[in-house]
């Protein structure tokens, strides 16, 4: 049995390797990276973010957010602004420039994720969802 568990282990990262490979092609020709593409994505569809969360909310270390917002500040799709409540808080919005990229970019990139999945039912989608759910819940309850 336990060697079904390093399997599951090891399918599981493959698995998760080639997904990541794939979307990171896709991204790149926008000239950006999954990173970049996490933070917009992020705030196209929450609105502004505090740059302290951002690396939590989209799963990078918080050492790289500064790097990614300086990145997408220079080619103009967000800019920094102060919170009114807190001088301390620094939030990242999304630009027009960076509104207008995402609504020609995004339907694509979730057409690419459309297709990768695309392999399953919507019933096999729920199992997994619903069995990677649990099995992080069980991880962080370790």
């Amino acid at each position: 049995m336990r060697n079904n568990h390093l399997k599951a282990f090891t399918v599981l990262n493959r698995a998760t390797q080639s997904i990541q490979d794939a979307l990171k092609k896709d991204v790149a020709r926008y000239g950006l990276n999954l990173n970049e593409f996490a933070v917009l994505e992020l705030l196209y569809h929450k609105g502004d973010q505090p740059i302290q969360s951002l690396g939590k909310k989209i799963l990078v270390a918080s050492s790289s957010i500064t790097y990614v917002v300086d990145k997408l500040e220079k080619k103009g799709y967000i800019h920094r602004r102060p919170c009114t409540d807190d001088r301390r808080v620094m939030y990242a919005a999304i630009t027009e420039s960076g509104n207008e990229f995402m609504d020609a970019a995004f339907p694509e990139h979730e057409k690419k994720i459309e297709s990768i999945f695309n392999e399953w039912s919507d019933e096999e989608i729920e199992t997994t969802i619903n069995l990677l759910k649990r099995l992080g819940y069980h991880v962080e309850n370790l």
